[in-house]
């Protein structure tokens, strides 16, 4: 149910932006105008905010499949009303947490801007992985499921090759400390959590 409120939610605030109702430069991170200007309140915002259809559509429908096991998850190891406010800490810090990096990296120039849930939908991803590692994940252009225990590392290491070589315009650095935090967040909150995570291995 918070999945689909948090779906609602950005994707009203990205249309609105879309359709220019909403002014989305208003809203967008730009680590120069938080650490100079003062305005924290983009390493929220910025989550609200997609570059356009698709990556509104991707993000919102990775939110949604791995969002609800997250959510259920967090229900059952937390209790109801804990772990609802718990899913909400976890998706919603990590917005501002995934973007730390850039802000330190970017506060000097004006001209980066950066917009999507991605860092937070890492994180909700991640977060599933440690509860279901075995869980089958559908990688672009591979036909066949790959294991979250093998996706993860891969996907980390994906990130972290992307971000120092810098040469798109996707914010790899806040794909992998948003996944990072993922993993932590529920571990710090409930430590047993891992041995969950050692048993669905076998180990």
């Amino acid at each position: 149910m918070i999945t689909l409120i948090i779906i609602a939610v950005t994707a009203l605030v990205s249309i609105l932006c879309f359709t220019g109702t909403l002014d989305a430069g208003a809203w967008m991170f730009n680590a120069t105008k938080v650490w100079r200007r003062k305005q924290w309140y983009r390493m929220l915002s910025y989550g609200l905010v997609h570059s356009g259809w698709g990556h509104l559509f991707f993000n919102m429908l990775t939110l949604y499949f791995f969002g609800t096991v997250v959510e259920q998850y967090f229900g059952a190891a937390f209790g109801g009303t804990a772990g609802i406010v718990l899913y909400i800490v976890l998706y919603v810090s990590a917005i501002a947490v995934s973007t730390v990096g850039d802000l330190i990296k970017y506060k000097d120039s004006p001209g980066y801007n950066a917009v999507g849930a991605s860092g937070a939908v890492s994180a909700v991803l991640f977060a599933s992985i440690l509860f279901e590692p075995k869980m089958g994940i559908y990688i672009y252009l591979i036909p066949i499921p790959v294991p979250g225990y093998i996706f993860a590392p891969l996907y980390l290491l994906y990130c972290w090759y992307m971000a120092k070589r810098n040469m798109d315009n996707i914010g790899h650095t806040a794909h992998f400390w948003g996944a990072v935090y993922g993993l932590l967040f529920p571990l710090v909150c409930r430590p047993d959590i891992f041995r969950h995570f050692l048993s669905q291995l076998g180990l």
